[in-house]
């Protein structure tokens, strides 16, 4: 075991002599090496824990045969901009090898040694961790089945009082403001590393902060999955504010260039001022947006949550059942990254004697859907497929508005953003959705003007913001129509009183062609009307 006293190899080696396996602490000092065995020992009674003497700088397959071992295990870190040497001098040596390598270019380098480890009869797995390896196996369970996948997502947030390694530390400055390349909006682009501030619902660990975080999932999640939209991979600092101050860190570094990984001990200091603040549990999630095996859209999300001192344990549990799975012979010889090889329920296993709990969830990927109910379901085939595509689509078609009834009602249109009147025209839809909200871009002849649907909820309850107005709507299915009311309003995130709301006379059907046909008529107490649009929609794409 090679960083057997560092913040992760500690616990894979207390999990490996829980299993009845035999260890050797590896390192360069040897004084270390033997205190950290020393401390095993006292843990473990009767346990066998040996200790060598090696430097992976200038290590040789003559050193690692004569360890007597059969697995080598690298844990030290840090991989980004590291070579594949350690395992390749494993293979040489006739010795199966794992390390938990979250190096981008590190793990797409490693299949180089593919042929060796076939030649050697040996297996190499990299990226036994979080990512890929647990992260891809959840994926892998998700979808399983799935007609197509729109979207794919996973986050991490370490607990506030985890150990951060500097090694750890070194890693996440090492892309930390710099350029990642991602897939976003249905193609390859170039974003920085720890940019945006997404919020992200961790289940029992409450809703964090996460930012975008380079990890060699970022091309796994891409080309295993053939995601439509988007494959993200993002990680949070706890509390809030040290991953604003980490958020701000990255930001200096775009703009100025300069290669922040000598702060390492830095930021190990800062994390340590704001341990006393913010949750100590660790997290993980993983979701899905797609397609299932009926046609209808789906979302799977997947969350880990790890009791307080327990989080830690978690980036070494695939590495555990790596190395389980390649002492009983049931992986192949060869050189890969660890994805697709394991099971999910293998690595669930394994965190069965620790304080960690995980959960799937899945639903219908649509909010209309969600928020409706089976009665969803009867509604016409035309109006169904327009609000249960996932991911973006276009709409197009022809329509007509009619404007306000008086000039204060064309004043409350144009401040929501509303079109004026105007004939028989062109008419555009984009309906871009996450499972979380519907963005609606339509464009009626020359005026375009957006909406947001969200927070649905049962009863037919949704929320579609105009500019600064939102209104809470029930949609009814009523016979072959779906009915829209409004049943509160708000300015911005106030609740406003509901007899100044507006009202709405509007609804959704399939005219005699099969076309979705949508009517649309928005008025406000003591105004009038303020808006008419109607017309049909067809899909193009």
């Amino acid at each position: 075991m090679i960083g057997a006293g560092g913040v992760f190899g500690s616990r894979l080696t207390e999990g490996l002599l829980r299993r009845g396996f035999e260890v050797i602490v590896a390192g360069r000092d040897a004084v270390r090496a033997e205190a950290v065995a020393a401390r095993l020992r006292r843990g473990f009674p009767g346990a066998a824990v040996g200790t060598a003497a090696l430097d992976t700088r200038t290590l040789t397959p003559e050193q690692l045969t004569a360890t007597g071992a059969t697995i080598v295990a690298d844990m030290a870190g840090p991989f980004q901009g590291a070579e594949p040497t350690t395992a390749r001098t494993a293979i040489l040596a006739g010795l199966h090898y794992v390390d938990l390598a979250d190096g981008r270019h590190f793990v797409a380098a490693f299949p180089r040694l593919d042929a060796d480890a076939k030649t050697r009869g040996v297996v190499a797995l990299t990226g036994c961790s979080s990512t890929p390896t647990l992260s891809n196996a959840v994926l892998d369970a998700l979808t399983t089945g799935w007609r197509e996948v729109t979207s794919v997502e996973a986050a991490i947030s370490p607990g506030a009082r985890a150990p951060k390694g500097l090694s750890v530390m070194q890693a996440i400055l090492s892309w930390m403001g710099r350029p990642v390349r991602v897939f976003e909006n249905g193609e390859w682009t170039t974003r920085h590393g720890w940019s945006g501030l997404y919020r992200r619902d961790f289940g029992a660990a409450g809703r964090r902060r996460v930012s975008l975080c380079e990890t060699p999932d970022l091309d796994f999640f891409a080309a295993r999955f053939a995601p439509k939209r988007s494959a993200r991979f993002l990680a949070g600092l706890e509390p809030w504010l040290l991953h604003l101050e980490a958020w701000l860190l990255a930001g200096l570094v775009r703009v100025f260039r300069f290669d922040p990984v000598p702060l390492a001990n830095l930021l190990r200091t800062m994390a340590e001022l704001h341990s006393a603040g913010g949750s100590d549990r660790g997290a993980m999630r993983v979701e899905a947006l797609g397609v299932d095996a009926e046609g209808r859209a789906v979302r799977a999300c997947w969350r880990l949550v790890a009791e307080p001192g327990e989080g830690p344990k978690t980036p070494g549990l695939p590495a555990l059942a790596a190395i389980r799975a390649i002492a009983a012979g049931q992986i192949e010889p060869g050189a890969r990254a660890c994805v697709g090889v394991l099971p999910l329920r293998a690595i669930e296993d394994e965190m069965t004697p620790h304080g960690i709990a995980t959960q799937t969830v899945v639903e219908r990927g649509a909010i209309f859907a969600r928020a409706i109910g089976p009665a969803f379901d009867g509604l016409p085939a035309p109006i169904r497929a327009l609000h249960e595509t996932s991911g973006l689509s276009v709409w197009q078609g022809r329509a007509m508005t009619e404007g306000a009834a008086n000039p204060l009602g064309a004043l409350v249109a144009a401040i929501v953003g509303f079109p004026k009147a105007q004939p028989d025209c062109p008419a555009e839809v984009l309906i871009d959705t996450d499972g979380e909200r519907s963005i609606w871009r339509r464009r009626i002849g020359s005026h375009a003007f957006r909406s947001v649907l969200s927070h649905p909820a049962p009863g037919g309850r949704v929320r579609e913001r105009f500019g600064p107005i939102s209104m809470d709507l029930e949609l009814t299915p009523e016979g072959e129509r779906l009915i829209y009311r409004v049943i509160g309003w708000r300015f911005g995130p106030i609740p406003l009183p509901r007899a100044l709301g507006p009202s709405t006379v509007a609804f959704e059907e399939v005219d005699t062609e099969g076309r979705f046909v949508f009517d649309v008529t928005i008025s406000v107490p003591f105004v009038g009307k303020v808006v008419r649009y109607r017309g049909w929609l067809v899909r193009q794409s």
